[in-house]
């Protein structure tokens, strides 16, 4: 990763200087009036009932733990910090065995007239979107695959965010200095491409690499019953395009597992629009993007053979993956039973529809699995009771290949400080095409014993 955490430290190192230096312009004489350290700490635990596709080095169970502390200090006058580390250790992998700063910034906050103005400096995590399959509009923060195949858990991100909020809606500003890349597991870890991702060579199309400045912007407002969000995003984009080189790479048999496959992070351009309507017990939802720039994943795999390709560089083969114009959204909606059969329980349901026009051309996204033409079903039984004990079921099926996966959730809080996690997420069955994106025999069940603090 080009000693990706001392890059990172840097960048956050030049963020804070700034903020540093706006308190002393500012005259800002700190006086700090509250602080407190809260946090959790989680033993897991994974099971694997079938083999890998890689047995010879990978374990049908792995077991580790998380700390994640939290450190808030404010001053009088309501400003500001804001630090939260994160440390995995895991049993099986050494690559999951990984930090982070999750967060680490300082916020301001002011009124100008009858406006609100708020600016953070630091590491933050930013969540856009509405729909649960995916989110397609959230590109600020680099995605922690190691963590989750959902996508849902986030790499800090150094930034400038800066947000006004007038009675015509809330318009933020980002400035993003440093690029994050993916961290794919090692050879060890289970939920991995077949072919193994160089994690230590990454290219990027900007001359600049991980330090070329990105820019996002977001407006949100509601109308009433609707809500809405209007973004965009100019810069590296966070999914990579993987590469395949030979002789390290066949690019015939992508899903070889002696395969040795090269991020490689093109500059691209993003519009997002994410809505959610809401009309008594129901929710309407739509996520819809244009994105240009970004490479096409299979276009060296049809085009060219490893015979033809061989001994030639780098920049070569990357001129063989497309690059491609496209729209993709989900769209879908939720309706929920209260209070059923005269309990404190809810039922949700929710189904959604995942389109890009690029159909199998599609780049994975947030998950393993490209969603082109996919459908999700959900159901939530929230039982609303002291324990706050949920239950989630998701079910999605490809409605062009012959994938079909099916997860499970349970939670419950077993004290005041205790709580239970239990996971299950199943591969039904796994379309050829799909194979090279994630291991078909890695459906899993998944344990965790969390304590708060």
């Amino acid at each position: 990763m080009r000693d990706g955490a001392a890059r990172y430290a840097l960048a956050l190192t030049t963020i804070w200087l700034a903020a540093s230096v706006l308190a002393v312009e500012a005259h800002a004489e700190i006086e700090f009036a509250a602080w407190e350290l809260s946090g959790r700490v989680s033993l897991e635990s994974r099971y694997f009932p079938r083999t890998g596709i890689d047995p010879s080095h990978q374990s049908s169970n792995t077991n580790g733990f998380v700390l994640e502390p939290k450190l808030y200090v404010e001053d009088v006058e309501g400003r500001s910090v804001t630090v939260l580390p994160f440390f995995r250790y895991d049993s099986a992998d050494p690559v999951r065995t990984h930090w982070d700063l999750r967060e680490a910034y300082v916020l301001l906050f002011g009124e100008l007239g009858e406006n609100e103005w708020e600016v953070r400096l630091g590491a933050d995590r930013v969540f856009w979107g509405v729909t649960e399959s995916q989110h397609l509009v959230d590109i600020v923060n680099q995605i922690d695959f190691l963590e989750h195949p959902n996508g849902k858990v986030k790499l800090g991100q150094p930034m400038v965010h800066v947000t006004w909020t007038a009675d015509w809606g809330v318009l933020e500003f980002f400035g993003l200095p440093y690029h994050r890349p993916r961290i794919f597991p090692g050879q060890g870890g289970r939920l991995r491409f077949a072919g193994l991702l160089d994690n230590e060579r990454v290219e990027y199309q900007s001359g600049a690499e991980e330090w070329h400045p990105d820019f996002a912007a977001r407006y949100s407002h509601s109308f009433g019953p609707l809500d809405i969000g209007v973004s965009v995003f100019d810069g590296t984009s966070r999914e990579a395009t993987l590469v395949c080189v030979p002789p390290a790479c066949n690019p015939r048999e992508i899903s070889d597992l002696s395969n040795v496959l090269i991020p490689y992070y093109a500059q691209i351009r993003q519009f997002g629009l994410d809505a959610q309507l809401t009309l008594g017990a129901w929710l309407f939802k739509l996520e819809a993007m244009h994105r240009s720039g970004e490479r096409n994943a299979l276009g060296l795999q049809q085009e060219s053979n490893a015979t033809e390709l061989r001994g030639i560089g780098f920049e070569d083969i990357l001129g063989l993956y497309r690059e491609e114009e496209y729209v993709a959204a989900v769209v879908g909606g939720e309706y929920t039973f209260y209070s059923v059969f005269g309990s404190t329980a809810d039922i949700g349901l929710l189904a959604e529809w995942n389109y890009d026009e690029r159909g199998r051309q599609a780049l994975p996204r947030r998950q393993p699995l490209t969603l082109d033409n996919d459908f999700f079903f959900g159901a939530l039984l929230a039982f609303n009771d002291v324990e706050s004990t949920e239950i989630k079921v998701a079910f999605l099926t490809d409605a062009s290949r012959a994938t079909r996966t099916l997860a499970a959730e349970f939670d419950r809080r077993l004290s005041d400080q205790w709580s239970l996690h239990v996971e299950s997420s199943s591969i039904l069955s796994m379309d050829p095409d799909d194979i090279q994106w994630v291991g078909r025999r890695d459906s899993f069940f998944e344990f965790h014993l969390e304590y708060n603090f």
